[in-house]
């Protein structure tokens, strides 16, 4: 009687006493359709929804930075026969550097006809939210220029992520 008992014991503990309890594991496969790999519609009998958290995106920007910019000081030396213009470009981004491709005219005022005295181009790269300041400098060639009326214009600020 002693050796049935010993045995039970060995039986029990070894697993074999007691059934395994059965576990279906649902296979979901994803549907053509499905652009995410898993379709919940496939398994009516699921009440589980995933949820997906958004993939980290860059930030949009308007490749015009015209809006970036301003100006200031519009000037010019009589003595030394040159327009000058403050230019300012803050980037707005506080992830991404850019590169902004400049233009400065001087237009004739009056009459305001849109005939340009002077043009500047210059590139600057202005990283995550700093702000860039420049003097535009354009030099007349003419040795007597008389009294004119002026304005000075950004007329591109074109950016480009670095």
């Amino acid at each position: 009687m002693a050796t049935g008992l010993a045995l039970a014991t060995v039986a029990t503990v070894g697993g074999c006493a007691f059934a395994r309890p059965r576990v279906k594991v649902p296979v979901y496969l994803p549907s053509p359709s499905s652009s995410s790999g898993y379709d919940a519609s496939s398994d009516p009998s699921s009440a589980y929804e995933p949820t997906y958290s958004p993939s980290p995106t860059q930030e949009t920007y308007d490749p015009d930075g015209r809006s970036d910019v301003s100006g200031s000081n519009c000037d010019f030396s009589d003595a030394l026969r040159q327009f000058t213009y403050t230019v300012s470009i803050t980037n707005p981004s506080t992830t991404d550097s850019f590169s902004y491709d400049m233009a400065v005219n001087w237009m004739k005022a009056k009459p305001a006809d849109g005939k340009a005295y002077g043009l500047h181009e210059r590139s600057v790269i202005v990283g995550p939210g700093d702000t860039e300041t420049y003097t535009a400098k354009y030099t007349v060639n003419q040795s007597s220029i008389g009294q004119f009326w002026y304005t000075c214009q950004i007329t591109r600020a074109h950016k480009t992520r670095m």
